[in-house]
């Protein structure tokens, strides 16, 4: 079942998925495990110990699926396209490659919970479990910061009207 959470919050295009809180607190030190994983991954790849990365690699791999591990190189007849790879195996690929460079200088803490309330049929509690940082959520930063220097712009510019209409007066009253 931590498989399947994992695997659906690395895969899912917004970074979070709603589950029940209990499973929520139960995945995030499983995801916090297999993304440090690949943070530490990538800096000894840059160091150039790739044995060392490919390690850390297969150990992250056993937080999902295999993947299509009876699949021989050679697919059955001639013509057939090879089977897709599963959403382990995609887990994975995003977890190395787009996660792992996200997060290389954050210590931890790459998840977030919020509450929901309680779901209607069972009155079990749900959550919101997210990664941190996520694109959406730099994007709304961004958009923030802009508006911010907007308003702090025409404020400027106001003040200074005002100021020149203040020594227009006073010079005119002299």
């Amino acid at each position: 079942m931590l498989r399947n959470l994992a695997t659906s919050l690395i895969n899912s295009r917004e970074e979070r998925i709603v589950t029940t809180l209990p499973k929520a607190k139960e995945l995030r030190p499983f995801v916090e495990r297999a993304i440090t994983l690949s943070r530490k991954a990538r800096s000894l790849a840059d160091n150039g110990s790739d044995a060392q990365a490919l390690h850390l690699r297969r150990q992250a791999a056993g937080f999902f699926h295999a993947g299509n591990t009876t699949v021989s190189q050679l697919t059955g007849k001639r013509g057939q396209p090879r089977p897709e790879r599963t959403a382990g195996v995609a887990a994975l690929r995003r977890l190395f490659t787009e996660l792992g460079d996200r997060y290389k200088d954050r210590p931890g803490g790459y998840t977030r919970i919020f509450k929901l309330g309680t779901r209607d049929g069972d009155r079990a509690e749900l959550a919101i479990i997210e990664l941190v940082d996520n694109p959406r959520e730099v994007e709304a930063a961004e958009a923030a910061k802009k508006r911010k220097a907007a308003t702090s712009k025409k404020r400027k510019g106001r003040d200074k009207e005002v100021k020149e209409e203040a020594a227009g007066s006073e010079a005119s009253e002299e």
